[in-house]
């Protein structure tokens, strides 16, 4: 399991909207190369994203659905990613003075063959996440 935390300068409702656009999951999700569509109302419990993940010319079609949505406070995520299986993601957002806000963004596997990883994959997993976040941050603050 992996725990990430970022200070974003945009107030919380700015940086929720961000993860409310299903079209921008591919802008700030570091290995998600295209979405190609979303179902039911995302961020909905329930709903979907449909994306395609990988590195290269290696891709694997999948899918990333919302468990747990208040607005604009919290995003749970239950992201398939094929051969690697389930990740259960968490994304918890507190209001910070200033219009400031602090993500913290919990991952961890749920399935699949990424539970047998261990530390070498909770530190791949806590790189990937910080870029995320980090790109989450740009385009919450343009």
């Amino acid at each position: 399991m992996t725990e990430n935390e970022i200070l974003i300068a945009a107030p919380r409702d700015r940086v929720f909207a961000v993860l409310a656009d299903p079209t921008s999951y591919a802008d700030w999700v570091v290995g998600a190369k295209t979405v190609r569509g979303s179902d039911g109302e995302w961020p909905a419990p329930g709903a979907r994203i449909h994306h395609s993940v990988g590195a290269g010319p290696v891709t694997v079609d999948d899918s990333t659905e919302v468990l747990e949505c208040v607005e604009p406070e919290r995003l749970v995520l239950l992201a398939h990613l094929g051969p690697l299986g389930d990740f259960k993601v968490d994304l918890r957002l507190d209001d910070l003075k200033g219009d400031a806000t602090k993500v913290t963004m919990v991952e961890g596997p749920v399935q699949g063959i990424s539970r047998l990883a261990g530390p070498a994959g909770d530190a791949f997993g806590k790189g990937r996440n910080a870029l995320s976040l980090r790109r989450l941050k740009e385009l919450a603050e343009s």
